[in-house]
């Protein structure tokens, strides 16, 4: 292949070589040294190297070479002096950066289509081995972003499974125990829900009627039933919930405002889980709730 060379710089003997006798070697273009009229030779010739033929520099275009250098640099394009000896020396006291390649005359033209070849053969195979390796780099790191990817995938998954197996196992959180509470005193029925609603789901009943009703359809854990009610007595209801066998095994505990000895008797020997004296104080309340149902 025919290397695109981008040519500039003072000595015109060596720049007419590329035109007149290296022409079979290289396809060559020359550009003055204006920064505009370099970058846009760049830009529409896409180069393979540029080659900076030293004359007599002046100091001025010798310390330009540093932002050519820095612009090659980012375009991956080699940059090459040539020139005489002498020319070459002064050139690099003056310029502010290094170069990739150096052609130093008096040299035959052969040599300098020789020599210039192999540096550039050198120079692209160089780079297509280090994109090649990078390719393969950002291959890898692909692949492992892959990897990592389908492993996150099977954990998500597997995390799925296990919250959906925890959901159906018997870990699941307990279910709140349930009370009934049997009073016509509405203000007592606020009192000791308001006692329980933190630890217990809590139904109210106004009578004995109410709550059997709703016994036919539910069931409760517990019920703190009024001893003294106008329309139907807490035994009564008691003798009802013992007679019916879905709810002949509730736990029962009376609440009542009696203190006679033989009412006391009287609710006793009807074999109640309990019974409180009103006004119901809170911890014997809670103490047994805690005993009969936990």
């Amino acid at each position: 292949m025919k290397y695109k060379l981008l040519l500039a710089g003072k000595n015109n003997t060596i720049i007419d070589d590329f035109f007149s006798h290296l022409n079979d070697g290289f396809d060559a273009v020359s550009t003055s040294l204006r920064w505009d009229d370099i970058m846009n030779h760049v830009r529409l010739m896409k180069p393979d190297a540029f080659c900076y033929c030293v004359g007599n520099e002046v100091k001025e275009n010798a310390e330009r070479t540093s932002n050519l250098k820095a612009k090659f640099d980012t375009n991956n394009i080699p940059f090459i002096v040539l020139g005489t000896e002498a020319n070459c020396s002064a050139f690099f006291k003056m310029a502010a950066c290094s170069v990739d390649f150096t052609l130093r005359y008096p040299m035959k033209v052969s040599d300098v289509k020789d020599k210039l070849t192999k540096f550039l053969d050198d120079w692209y195979k160089e780079e297509r081995e280090r994109r090649e390796a990078e390719a393969a780099e950002k291959a890898k790191a692909a692949e492992k972003t892959i990897e990592n990817a389908k492993a996150l995938d099977l954990e998500i998954e597997q995390a799925l499974s296990d919250i959906g197996k925890l959901k159906s196992s018997n870990f699941a959180a307990p279910k709140r125990k349930h009370i009934m509470i049997v009073d016509d005193d509405s203000a007592m029925l606020k009192t000791i829900k308001e006692q329980l609603h933190d630890k217990y789901d809590v139904a109210t009943a106004l009578s004995g009627k109410i709550a059997l009703k709703f016994l036919e359809k539910k069931t409760t854990d517990l019920i703190l039933l009024d001893y003294e009610m106008p329309a139907e007595k807490g035994p009564e209801v008691l003798d009802k919930l013992r007679a019916n066998p879905a709810t002949k095994d509730i736990p029962v505990v009376f609440l009542t405002g009696v203190t006679e000895r033989e009412k006391i008797t009287q609710v006793l020997s009807m074999r109640p889980q309990g019974y409180l004296v009103k006004p119901v104080e809170h911890d014997k309340l809670m103490s047994i709730i805690e005993k009969t149902i936990g």
